[in-house]
């Protein structure tokens, strides 16, 4: 379990702190996946605005590598004064701690957790030739004809595996694993018919499932799309395994004084609220979402729990 000695640094909101530690210096915000991805474009949106809010640079740093680990060990090893942060994800908190047997770093004790950003609706996308048309039809087919199906992830242990491991523990199915070396390769090859299925951030995927070059299932989101009103969600038809979206948020070191971790939360509460931000958002299948420190803490934490037990039952495990 996430202890809260370690991850909450910050004490309840008590209005916006000047931001004095970041006077006169640049901020170093990591993120650990590389540039055009919806990590990095999440981060340079935050990065620009929260600039404005403390006043000096915030200079984003794509340190990419082992699923995000790398950077995210990089991390780690800052001082903890507040200028230098990360982008945290579902897989560089969650998956990778359950994944990677010898992982450098524990969401339980090396970090300061800030704000939550942004959340990412998730979709299921078949290509058009598999004789499903909605996700009930899907199962059955996948039930009639076990190892027949293939999906594709961006490796063994990625957010996008462990995801459709969830699936196929919750409905009972069984599809043959096809890993990639990233995410591009998988959406090429399910455009190429090389692939059956894959699930997907709608971010990524909406433009082929728009054109008709993929069809969409269901998504992960807690009510239907406005871009994709005709796609029921998993938890209308009542899978609520992988009813979840993805996150993404703001972390620093361990032990980030609270005074520091308070003033950070305000300033990325007020950066979130802008309309602009949630515009640039919104345009790219994304929606800000703010939360104070412990509640953040809480996300993590159950997304551990979660994202372990897949991986014991699916048996994935990686040196």
């Amino acid at each position: 379990m996430i202890q809260r000695r370690t991850l909450l640094a910050a004490l309840p909101l008590l209005g916006t702190a000047p931001l004095a530690w970041a006077q006169g210096r640049s901020t170093r915000l990591i993120v650990p996946f590389p540039p055009a991805g919806a990590t990095d474009v999440v981060g340079r949106v935050v990065a620009e605005a929260l600039a404005r809010e403390l006043g000096s640079p915030v200079v984003v740093d794509n340190r990419s590598g082992a699923g995000g680990s790398l950077g995210t060990a990089e991390l780690v090893k800052a001082a903890p004064d507040g200028n230098t942060l990360a982008i945290a994800t579902v897989s560089t908190h969650a998956v990778n701690p359950v994944a990677y047997r010898n992982l450098s770093y524990k969401p339980e004790r090396d970090f300061t957790y800030v704000s939550e950003l942004a959340r990412a609706p998730g979709v299921m996308v078949v290509n058009p030739a598999v004789p499903a048309r909605t996700l009930e039809e899907f199962v059955r087919y996948a039930k009639k004809n076990p190892g027949r199906l293939t999906y594709g992830s961006a490796g063994i242990g990625s957010a996008g595996h462990i995801v459709t491991e969830i699936f196929k523990s919750s409905t009972g199915t069984f599809m043959l694993h096809v890993p990639y070396r990233g995410a591009s390769g998988v959406i090429t090859d399910l455009l190429g018919g090389q692939l059956d299925m894959c699930f997907d951030q709608v971010a990524s995927a909406l433009p082929h499932i728009q054109s008709g070059r993929l069809r969409a299932l269901a998504v992960s989101w807690n009510a239907r799309l406005p871009m994709l009103p005709d796609v029921p969600t998993f938890g209308e038809l009542g899978y609520f395994a992988n009813n979840n979206a993805s996150w993404f948020g703001l972390v620093g070191p361990a032990n980030m004084k609270p005074e520091t971790t308070r003033s950070l939360n305000a300033a990325v509460k007020r950066v979130l609220a802008q309309p602009e931000v949630k515009n640039r958002f919104e345009k790219l299948g994304l929606y800000a979402s703010w939360s104070g420190p412990e509640e953040f803490a809480a996300t993590v934490n159950k997304e551990v729990l979660n994202m372990g037990r897949t991986a014991r039952i699916a048996k994935i495990s990686l040196d």
